[in-house]
């Protein structure tokens, strides 16, 4: 049975952009037998979580909290997959125009009440943007994906 990625990400900016597509772009070209998904938080419901073998999060560092996108992301879906989602592993890419530590601490609080299981530390791409940040996304999808392919997690 081919496993599922699905990323959730807000990209307000073509800088945000053009992580999220990095973090695709790994994920695709990594996990040859992993089906990728990429959704705006806003599109992303219940049920693509349900079919989710794993979950990549993106956001945007927004007065030192997650994106408006990705809370309401949560809002929805929270007691629908709570049950059913239980050792969903994830990971977390955060664009902080500062150091993203308010942001990180958000996200966690939600995905522990969810029982996800962090499978890396969150990626906080921090102040001015930097080219590099576009590589280490590509990496962030493409071990997310080699690693669901590979039943490391």
């Amino acid at each position: 049975m081919r496993k599922s990625l699905l990323i959730v990400a807000h990209a307000p900016s073509d800088n945000t952009r053009a992580l999220l597509d990095a973090v695709h772009t790994g994920a695709v070209a990594a996990g040859g037998g992993v089906q990728v998904t990429c959704l705006s938080p806003f599109d992303a419901d219940p049920d693509a979580v349900l079919a989710a073998n794993a979950v990549i999060l993106g956001t945007t560092e927004n007065l030192g909290y997650m994106s408006g996108a990705l809370k309401d992301f949560f809002d929805r879906i929270y007691y629908p997959c709570l049950e059913e989602t239980q050792g969903l592993p994830y990971a977390l890419f955060v664009r902080a125009g500062h150091d993203g530590t308010g942001t990180c601490r958000a996200v966690q609080s939600i995905t522990t009440g969810l029982r996800w299981r962090a499978v890396q530390e969150p990626l906080v791409c921090r102040g001015a943007f930097d080219r590099r940040f576009i590589e280490d996304c590509r990496d962030l999808g493409a071990g997310m994906a080699a690693g669901l392919e590979a039943g490391i997690f």
